[in-house]
């Protein structure tokens, strides 16, 4: 969605509500902020006061809070107009505010529960391109903030456009944006697609009630009902995720095991990566199932995407948040492995505490501020087993990365048990390899390193 849109959108909603057209000044405030421009920017570039900038804003907030929320303000200005009026084709955004009711969180949500397929035919991918695919994102979270993820996004289309993948894990730790990747691709690719579903495994629902819900879902289509979720998958192009997949895998084991009674999934997981169909299946979680690598292995159509950091592009989160020092933002990103969640909170801080500085907050560069993160990182190592929290506590001790060949003399485990938890606490996203003097080595990340030396 681009600036012109936006400022034709607002002119078109201020003009039916008042009769009257966007000033000049009105105009170049909307542009300024959009582009995350400071009132005395915009005034200076409008040859005015800054006063009379603000003056002038807060009156057409006003206008457009009974749109947007009473809380609009500059600072969520965007965010809010992306996340409920971005349309497909937006050369038509005008007369797509008519269907705004099915428009949530920028994406194209469609009721399903309360809502008859338009088409009396069964959906498929050859006849029915031009019709809307029938969505069902009810378990989605609300898309906030996206931030450019333009590599990762081109991946995942490769693999399900092109590679015509069939089994797709998002890994990640929590907060790093899983589920925002997930939403921004099911609005550039939508159209790609006959059914939409989304659900999250947060309430650890069996596989017989997920696919009871399944089935329910893609029986709204006026097609003879199919007896298998395969059958479904073969007859339409669907696109399945499933969010908060590590609920239904044990804490304080190895990464990856599932449940008592939830084993099924993996073979549900596996029917789906082998068997012959079109549709593509999306887990999210916070570790990998261990039987993804085996089947990655041997199965081009199963693929791992390990979401990291922003890197320097996270300085959009920095910006949002205002805070000054701009030279000192690298340092910051640094720190805190450009993870949004883990920048958000600590930007807070630093306007809480230090009025926006990001040189006062890191003036003591010896000690890694973790404060209200605390809770997030606990509630990843409180699922670790007992070998991996041996070793994540002696390579909290570690001033470098380790060569896991030689394993540490006084060490309790077996290798195979040390080597286990490696690989474990590495599907986890708590431990990263990295090469040193051509040869791969492993550090725990550095914010839980210094969150395990603080207990």
């Amino acid at each position: 969605m681009n600036v012109e849109d936006v400022v034709e959108w607002v002119n078109n909603l201020i003009v039916d509500k008042t009769g009257e057209h966007l000033t000049p000044l009105q105009e170049a405030i909307l542009t300024g902020v959009w582009q995350r421009q400071k009132y005395p920017q915009i005034a200076k570039e409008f040859n005015c006061s800054e006063s009379h900038v603000k003056k002038e804003a807060a009156k057409l907030w006003e206008k457009l809070r009974e749109e947007l929320g009473e809380d609009l303000n500059k600072l969520n200005f965007r965010s809010k107009v992306e996340k409920k009026y971005r349309v497909s084709n937006i050369s038509h955004l005008h007369d797509s505010l008519l269907q705004i009711d099915n428009v949530i969180c920028g994406q194209f949500i469609q009721n399903i529960k309360n809502s008859e397929p338009s088409s009396p035919n069964p959906p498929d991918s050859t006849q029915n391109k031009s019709q809307s695919p029938i969505i069902d994102l009810t378990d989605a979270p609300e898309l906030t903030s996206f931030y450019d993820r333009t590599s990762e996004l081109s991946t995942l289309k490769q693999w399900i456009l092109q590679a015509h993948t069939r089994l797709i894990t998002v890994c990640g730790l929590s907060g790093i944006g899983k589920s925002a990747i997930a939403l921004k691709l099911i609005e550039q690719t939508q159209t790609e697609f006959d059914c939409i579903i989304w659900r999250s495994l947060s309430h650890t629902p069996t596989l017989s009630t997920l696919q009871t819900e399944l089935k329910q879902f893609f029986g709204r289509s006026p097609q003879t009902p199919l007896p298998t979720i395969i059958d479904y998958f073969r007859s339409s192009r669907c696109l399945v995720i499933l969010d908060d997949v590590q609920n239904i895998f044990k804490s304080n084991q190895l990464a990856g095991q599932y449940l008592t009674d939830y084993e099924d999934y993996g073979k549900f997981f596996k029917q789906i990566a082998t068997s012959s169909h079109q549709s593509s299946l999306i887990l999210l979680s916070w570790e990998k199932p261990r039987e993804i690598t085996a089947l990655e292995a041997g199965n081009k159509a199963t693929r791992t995407l390990h979401l990291k950091g922003l890197g320097e592009k996270a300085a959009e989160i920095l910006r949002e948040k205002e805070l000054t020092d701009e030279e000192k933002w690298p340092d910051l990103i640094a720190i805190y492995q450009g993870h949004p969640s883990w920048l958000n909170i600590i930007g807070s801080t630093i306007v809480e505490l230090f009025d926006g500085s990001v040189s006062r907050f890191l003036a003591d560069k010896n000690d890694i501020y973790l404060g209200d993160l605390d809770p997030l990182l606990e509630s990843h190592l409180e699922r670790l087993s007992e070998s991996e929290n041996k070793v994540s506590y002696w390579l909290a001790t570690q001033d470098e990365a380790v060569d896991i060949s030689q394993q540490p003399a006084d060490s309790k485990l077996s290798k195979s048990e040390f080597w286990q938890a490696i690989q474990s606490l590495a599907r986890r996203g708590l431990v990263e390899k990295v090469l040193v003097g051509g040869r791969s080595k492993f550090q725990i990340n550095p914010v839980f390193k210094a969150y395990i030396q603080s207990k």
